[in-house]
């Protein structure tokens, strides 16, 4: 797989998602502390730091799967707050770190969000979606008989099929052995690029971030304490 050390070029139309003294405390325990970072159109930006330094906080913000204390959160220049919820998630989506499918089959769960708006995808599109995540002919499968590999491509193609415009990825592969985690890690580089997505991914891996991500951000204990191109800013990670 190409090196992705370029951003793509679109990412010069300005910022898809920007942060502003972003925080969030709960008890007296600061998770985000005051983050102000902006994200351009088409690129992926990588969060690292140590277990506890508020990469998961910072990155469930971003779509309000939890709200912020403090500072605000521009989509397209626009303050998220004035989007609904759900619409705002759709067009942000997030992939955990384990997959949460739903109980029953794979395409009942790829098929789950634009079935709640009212706009239920047809049996081509579910089949389509699985072929673009390396899964032909599981729409009947279980979801309970699928490997960690597996159920995160459905995770994926579940995300997908809403259609996001900015994909959140929360550590997506390391639940996953060597092998998968390769896998993953490949198909979601290629389904961003080839969509001209936006991404954040947060990762404990300084390899998987030079990989995936032109900038980085580290965090410590909930404060940005680098940003810059991957290389740079990991030099001596």
């Amino acid at each position: 797989m190409e090196n992705r050390d370029q951003v793509d070029a679109s990412a010069s139309r300005g910022a898809a998602l920007a942060s502003e003294h972003l925080s969030r405390v709960v008890g007296e325990k600061a998770l985000v502390n005051e983050i102000s970072v902006e994200v351009q159109v088409g690129e992926v930006l990588a969060v690292v730091g140590h277990s506890g330094s508020g990469k998961t906080s910072f990155l469930r913000l971003l779509n309000r799967l939890d709200e912020p204390t403090g500072g605000i959160v521009r989509f397209h220049g626009r303050d998220y707050r004035e989007l609904a919820p759900p619409e705002l998630r759709r067009r942000i989506g997030m992939v955990m770190q384990a997959a949460f499918l739903f109980p029953g089959t794979v395409a009942g769960n790829v098929a789950y969000g634009p079935h709640q708006r009212g706009q239920p995808l047809t049996a081509a599109q579910i089949a389509l979606l699985l072929q673009r995540v390396g899964l032909p002919g599981y729409q009947e499968r279980d979801v309970s008989n699928l490997s960690g590999g597996e159920a995160q491509r459905v995770s994926i193609a579940r995300t997908l099929a809403n259609d996001p415009e900015i994909l959140l990825l929360d550590e997506p592969t390391s639940a996953l052995d060597e092998d998968s985690a390769r896998r993953v890690e490949d198909l979601v580089l290629d389904i961003i690029h080839e969509r001209r997505m936006t991404c954040v991914i947060v990762t404990h891996n300084a390899a998987q971030a030079r990989r995936v991500a032109h900038r980085a951000m580290v965090l410590k204990a909930g404060r940005l304490a680098a940003i810059g191109l991957t290389d740079e800013v990991l030099q001596d990670v």
